[in-house]
């Protein structure tokens, strides 16, 4: 079994959300759906609203991100809307067993707030079969273990290493913690780096790449600090001030956006002529277009777990066919197609174990040995029955700014596992390292 030891938890607010949200407004009691298929909450023989496939029945997901004030509301937003296009998808080629798929009808926003991300689970938690997006780590965290009690399996928008020891959790990509690994290594071998400064948030987001940073360093024979800083453009000047002062060839950035572009630009403007590379979240396109655009543009470097919006593979081509003109290219959209991935493998397996109900469901994930990305991620990818370290993805890609990019990005290395990443033993969460 996967399990996290210790991962921080609003424990009252959760146990008293708990009592409150498992009894009343559930979508379906236990029992026989489409085809003799035992269905539990969340699944209804019912069309969904607005339903494609009329005669199919009907099998709600939630969704929680953050949509409005918080710091990542500039991808969670396309993130968000992948998804709604990506189970669109599924619905016009059939559904799945007998059902349509309905994303739109329990989505929520978590302003990226631990407490609001609790509440609104609460508020739902009775009316979805699983959740398409928990965005953030922390966010998650705080209702981490009212998921596995009630066996609610969820689809995370992040990429903490301790996703990886969680049952309910549906994660993919290669998690914070190899990707500064494989950040490093690029850095020492391409970039002739000999001593690195992770600058992060606090928690779970930021230490796990703190956590892969100091590990890579470790591996690589170079000197290694951290810098904790909190999210708020304003909150930037100590790191900043690190920076500046102890002058490291790289920084490994784990912010969000609006943060990353202040720490940048204002250590740039301060003569700091060191590299970054910056944690996937931690960019967006809009950054380029930003008055630290040229700092950006001289000192940084992104990295990501799978390759860009403009890619070459069937799941890309799918994905930009199903948005269309929604927006503009953005790799939130690309993130909330790959994650949506999984869920829809272990729902298909459900189906033909004709158990859709939670512990089914969760049954079904727990036998998954791989996951069909459409090539959006290597062959062998979703391996959720090999444990935490055997089925881990271990590619990144590394990325520069770039005007003429669809996201304003174009690669540098392709989808590489690098020296440490592919010698490390995934045995505990990664951000336990900077304990």
């Amino acid at each position: 079994m996967r399990r996290l030891g210790s991962i921080i938890a609003i424990g009252l607010l959760t146990l008293a959300g708990g009592l409150a949200g498992c009894r009343g407004g559930d979508q379906a009691s236990t029992g026989t759906g489409e085809s003799g298929i035992k269905t539990g909450p969340g699944v209804t023989k019912e069309a969904c609203p607005k339903a494609v496939n009329a005669n199919n029945g009907c099998i709600y997901l939630g969704i929680i991100s953050d949509l409005t004030v918080g710091p990542f509301k500039a991808l969670a937003v396309p993130i968000t809307d992948a998804q709604k296009a990506f189970w669109q998808r599924v619905n016009k080629a059939g559904g799945i067993g007998g059902y349509d798929i309905d994303v739109t009808t329990y989505i929520r926003d978590n302003k990226y707030n631990p407490e609001t991300h609790n509440q609104v689970y609460q508020e739902i938690k009775g009316k979805v079969l699983a959740l398409a997006q928990t965005l953030g780590s922390p966010t998650t965290a705080a209702i981490i273990n009212d998921l596995k009690s009630n066996s609610i399996v969820a689809a995370p928008a992040s990429w903490t290493s301790g996703w990886a020891f969680e049952d309910v959790i549906v994660e993919s990509g290669a998690n914070y913690c190899v990707e500064s690994m494989n950040a490093i290594d690029y850095a020492v071998d391409e970039l002739k780096v000999k001593n690195v400064m992770a600058v992060h948030y606090p928690g779970d987001y930021g230490d796990d790449a703190a956590g892969g940073a100091k590990l890579g360093a470790q591996a690589r024979g170079l000197a290694f600090t951290e810098v904790k800083t909190d999210p708020g453009v304003d909150k930037q000047a100590a790191a900043i001030n690190e920076v500046v002062t102890k002058k490291p060839d790289l920084v490994i950035l784990t912010t969000a956006p609006a943060e990353a572009a202040t720490i940048i630009g204002q250590s740039a403007a301060r003569g700091y002529t060191g590299h970054f590379i910056g944690t996937s979240p931690s960019w967006n396109p809009g950054l380029i277009s930003s008055p630290a655009a040229p700092a950006i543009k001289a000192l940084y470097l992104q990295t990501a777990p799978w390759d860009s919006w403009g890619t070459d593979t069937p799941g890309h081509k799918a994905m930009r066919e199903a948005i269309g003109t929604a927006g503009p290219p953005n790799d939130g959209y690309t993130a909330g197609w790959v994650w949506s991935y999984p869920l829809k493998a272990a729902l298909t397996k459900a189906v033909a174990d004709k158990d859709l109900t939670r512990e089914g469901l969760l049954k079904a994930v727990k036998s998954l040995t791989k996951v069909d990305y459409e090539g959006m991620l290597p062959e062998g990818s979703g391996n959720y029955a090999a444990g935490p370290d055997a089925g881990q993805v271990r590619v990144t890609a590394i990325y520069k700014p770039d005007d003429a990019g669809p996201t304003k990005t174009s690669q540098v290395k392709a989808l590489f596992t690098g020296q440490t990443a592919k010698a490390f033993k995934l045995e505990k969460p990664c951000y336990e390292q900077l304990k």
